[in-house]
């Protein structure tokens, strides 16, 4: 059985059993923390007519959710579920009925449900003010919503009212006084504000390169240190590190029940072969000093992937999960010292295994590189393999596939990485291949040429 999947067996069953892999800056423990309220975080649901593949994981996420709240002893209840936008993937009504549907026979009568919706996908097929009311209909609070659950305060935006706008300037004030009423009932406790686009430079997908971030809501929350942002759009998985951000407020990444995607290097939008076989979302819980901890879940494999502790995010002091914060923490992954590369040639090529490195700390290495060097020593070849970190039950096996290489002996070159960029020892092996020479490879090397030129634009424009 390989090593992930023994894992995630492991993983499913401290889930049952109520425990799970903890890990936190402050070194707190999992039987420590004693929860006062918990949620569900999630997004992206993307309900279709035509299928109910993500309408079945709404209830499979519900049912996951409740029998961890039940396996503790300390605090057993579910007290609320967030889904921040993109509930449906055409915005029909029977798709926002479908959704319905789904969650409310799976809903508790203790639970809470707090949606928004999106400028995009929510807003395909009926007006703003339309989806605007489905969104009501659903879960009996505005639109736009300030609540109070268990004495925390739950702000939520949803697309504005104007076809042309995202989020209006009557949103923004109103978001701002929210804001100032709720610090002011409580400094110290953390305000949680949910809309469905993370702001642009937080989160992992938001970067201006990505393409997911909006500009509307930063100059507003940095003023407010209490603020946990909660969104999703980008589907990017929640247990990359970079899902996780803090600056002058914190934000959080959902991921996506839908499927999953990334950008790599220069490319935006990339979706592995596996992308619509996985689904994420958050079960986070606050503790009585306002501490949290955040477990990043793989709703299919019922499986924690990921289990923070974050220390009172309304103390601006606390940022042990910023940028600069976690590079520090970041330390570069290791192969085991009998691991070599398994290369079998081919014609104009060959097919490179590789083992899997792994970090001392348990940080996920999120990606393979590959550089296939001449006798001369430059660099013919260049080639990148993610890893299925993003998944529990993912599989240990690492491959590349070279081709149009022209007949010689390389030297082929091996590193893993983390998202920050830590990188292993490498891995190096010598292969001769036979391969086309002269015209024959002029022509291979503008087809591959091509191929890339393709690839790249396909996922810059996605």
């Amino acid at each position: 059985m390989k090593m992930k999947r023994m894992l995630a067996l492991c993983l499913s069953v401290l889930l049952l059993c109520g425990t799970a892999v903890f890990a936190g800056a402050s070194g707190e423990t999992a039987e420590a923390f004693v929860p006062v309220f918990r949620f569900v975080a999630s997004s992206d649901t993307h309900v279709r007519e035509s299928s109910d593949i993500t309408a079945n994981r709404i209830g499979k996420m519900l049912r996951t959710a409740y029998r961890m709240a039940e396996s503790d002893k300390a605090y057993n209840r579910l007290d609320a579920v967030l889904v921040v936008g993109d509930l449906t993937d055409d915005g029909t009504s029977a798709e926002f009925e479908k959704f319905s549907e789904a969650m409310k026979p799976a809903l508790r009568a203790e639970t809470a449900l707090l949606t928004v919706v999106a400028k995009n996908h929510d807003g395909y097929a009926l007006s703003r003010g339309e989806i605007r009311n489905k969104c009501k209909a659903l879960s009996g609070f505005d639109a736009d919503f300030h609540v109070v659950l268990g004495g925390f305060h739950f702000i939520g935006l949803s697309a504005s009212e104007s076809a042309l706008q995202h989020y209006d300037l009557g949103q923004l004030t109103w978001l701002k006084k929210q804001l100032d009423e709720a610090v002011k009932a409580d400094p110290n406790k953390p305000v949680f504000v949910m809309h469905h686009e993370p702001t642009v430079e937080t989160v992992y997908g938001s970067g201006v390169y990505d393409g997911w971030g909006v500009p509307y809501f930063g100059a507003i929350l940095s003023k407010y240190p209490q603020v946990v942002e909660i969104c999703g759009h980008s589907h990017y998985p929640v247990n990359d590190p970079r899902s996780v951000w803090q600056g002058d407020y914190t934000a959080i990444n959902t991921g996506a029940v839908a499927y999953t995607e990334f950008t790599i290097d220069a490319y935006r939008a990339y979706h592995p072969a596996d992308a619509n076989d996985v689904a994420n979302y958050w079960i986070i819980e606050i503790d009585a000093q306002n501490n949290l901890r955040l477990r990043g879940m793989d709703l299919n494999a019922e499986a924690v992937l990921c289990d923070y502790f974050m220390k009172n995010p309304a103390n601006k002091a606390n940022r042990d999960f910023s940028k600069a914060a976690q590079k520090k923490a970041s330390v570069a992954p290791a192969f085991a010292a009998s691991d070599a590369p398994d290369v079998k040639p081919c014609f104009g090529g060959c097919k490179v295994r590789v083992p899997a490195a792994a970090t001392a700390t348990g940080e996920p290495v999120t990606l393979y590189r590959l550089r296939v060097k001449d006798k001369l020593g430059g660099t013919v070849q260049k080639d990148w393999v993610l890893p299925q970190y993003y998944r529990a039950d993912g599989t240990d096996e690492i491959v590349f596939d070279i081709a149009y290489l022209p007949k010689g002996t390389y030297t082929l070159i091996v590193t893993a990485e983390t998202c920050y960029g830590k990188q292993s020892a490498p891995l190096t092996v010598t292969v001769t291949v036979d391969g086309n020479v002269g015209f024959a490879h002029i022509k291979d090397v503008f087809t591959k040429l091509f191929e890339d030129v393709k690839d790249f634009f396909v996922h810059l424009f996605w």
